[in-house]
């Protein structure tokens, strides 16, 4: 009988480029609507996990960098030119034309819209939710890394970030207070998962080539799990709870696309490798400068595709602006 080849985490960090790829499209197909009755909806609606693939590969990718420069002043200062600049422009953009003035609290309101997106934390505004919620994560990153380092018991703080989901969804005063963010607590642990991951990778370990089967069928039951949810319940549970699925889903997925882009032809890597590169820029651009101008009676696939064509120029301009910017303020 044949031995499975192990799997090797360093490959996480070998496609990361076709994996943040990869999740940006799952994102575009998860914002292009279509109705529920559509036996499609519950698998579109599995696009929400390129968030969590965003956020899990983010926390390994500020390991690999925080182990090879332990500077809180090197590390936000690279983590935020590589986000604010763009996200100023994008705000302003955004924000900006809508404003019809008024009083003085108007206008805080708009400077911290554009600034740190504050109706988000204050209100639950989506608009753009997960620049401000990276940004916020970026701040505690630091601390974590080097609580881990010196005392490694605490790698296991994401189980209490998973009780701390539970805490906001059913403790009244905790949700009174927190819950109107649920969006935001139910992605920390993956977040931080991610870090925890980021030292394996960094050491090229492996997982016994017998862990795929695990894998697969962790992976098989969150999905089925997860679009049975959205096809038949949704609107009818606390979304938390799906969120929770989303972390075994999550890793599983990027170990799954691992061995998928291991065997893919290198212009389909290069391909997603692209879109990644510009996922940020994808990110701000795709919902309301794109999406929310296309006509609603065009079909689920051509506005998907009508959408990714429109966005992916436009986000390369965007980067390329965003490049001169960035060398003058380096």
């Amino acid at each position: 009988m044949m031995k499975i080849k192990d799997i090797e985490l360093t490959n996480i960090s070998r496609y990361r480029g076709e994996l943040m790829g990869m999740a940006m499209i799952f994102i575009i197909l998860f914002h292009v609507s279509l109705p529920q009755n559509d036996m499609f909806y519950g698998l579109r609606r599995m696009g929400n996990i390129g968030v969590d693939m965003f956020f899990f590969l983010s926390g390994i990718g500020l390991w690999f960098s925080w182990t090879k420069n332990p500077s809180c002043k090197h590390f936000f200062k690279r983590r935020y030119l590589r986000i604010y600049p763009t996200w100023l422009i994008m705000a302003s953009l955004y924000y900006i034309p809508r404003f019809n003035g008024g009083d003085i609290m108007a206008w805080v309101d708009l400077i911290g819209d554009i600034t740190i997106n504050w109706d988000f934390w204050l209100h639950d505004e989506l608009t753009f939710w997960y620049i401000p919620a990276t940004m916020m994560l970026y701040l505690f990153a630091p601390a974590y890394m080097e609580l881990i380092k010196k005392h490694p018991i605490y790698r296991w703080l994401p189980v209490v970030m998973v009780m701390w989901c539970i805490l906001v969804q059913y403790v009244t005063p905790i949700h009174n207070i927190f819950g109107h963010i649920e969006i935001f607590w139910s992605r920390v642990p993956i977040f931080f998962i991610g870090i925890n991951m980021g030292e394996m990778v960094r050491k090229k370990e492996k997982l016994d080539g017998a862990s795929i089967w695990m894998i697969i069928i962790l992976f098989v039951a969150t999905l089925a799990s997860s679009m049975f949810l959205e096809q038949y319940r949704h609107g009818r549970f606390p979304l938390y709870v799906e969120r929770m699925l989303y972390i075994p889903l999550t890793v599983t997925t990027i170990l799954l696309l691992n061995r998928v882009f291991r065997r893919t032809p290198k212009w389909f890597n290069h391909s997603f490798k692209f879109v990644g590169a510009l996922s940020l820029e994808c990110y701000l651009i795709h919902i309301h400068f794109v999406l929310d101008y296309i006509p609603k009676g065009w079909g689920y696939w051509p506005t998907f595709f009508t959408c990714t064509a429109i966005t992916l120029p436009l986000a390369w301009c965007l980067s390329k602006i965003i490049g001169v910017i960035e060398k003058r303020l380096s």
